[in-house]
């Protein structure tokens, strides 16, 4: 699936089951993207993203990370995220920014951002604001 290993192909199938897409309202529609995040307890977390027509919705980067944040983790090991084709998606800067601020090591998070291609959360931060 995703070339690189075990642990990212699982990731990338439960992305995949998550993506479902559909019209919520003459407003909304849900379920385009999936994103499946490991943390570090070995737990894995999905969502969808949601789009409005006034941009409040979010990505399903974020949807995963709140899941992961309610069930009281905070730590990432590896994130992916795929659209209803298939294909796997760089997470955008909103998402990147997002999750490299729920823990200080999550900068070290393992990110695929395409097929058989992966960086770590603070390579795509090049100009972290924050950085010490």
């Amino acid at each position: 699936m995703t070339g690189v290993d075990k642990e990212f192909d699982d990731l990338y199938r439960l992305a995949m089951a998550v993506v479902n897409p559909r019209k919520l309202s003459e407003d909304a529609e849900a379920g385009g993207v999936g994103a499946a995040i490991l943390t570090v307890s070995g737990n894995i977390y999905t969502g969808v993203c949601i789009d409005t027509a006034c941009s409040m919705g979010f990505c399903a980067e974020h949807a995963a990370a709140a899941a992961m944040v309610t069930a009281g983790e905070n730590q990432i090991v590896k994130v992916i995220a795929v659209g209803w084709d298939g294909h796997i998606m760089s997470p955008c800067g909103r998402c990147r920014e997002f999750m490299s601020q729920l823990h200080v090591d999550n900068g070290k998070a393992e990110v695929m951002v395409a097929q058989g291609t992966v960086v770590k959360l603070k390579g795509l931060l090049p100009y972290d604001w924050h950085a010490r």
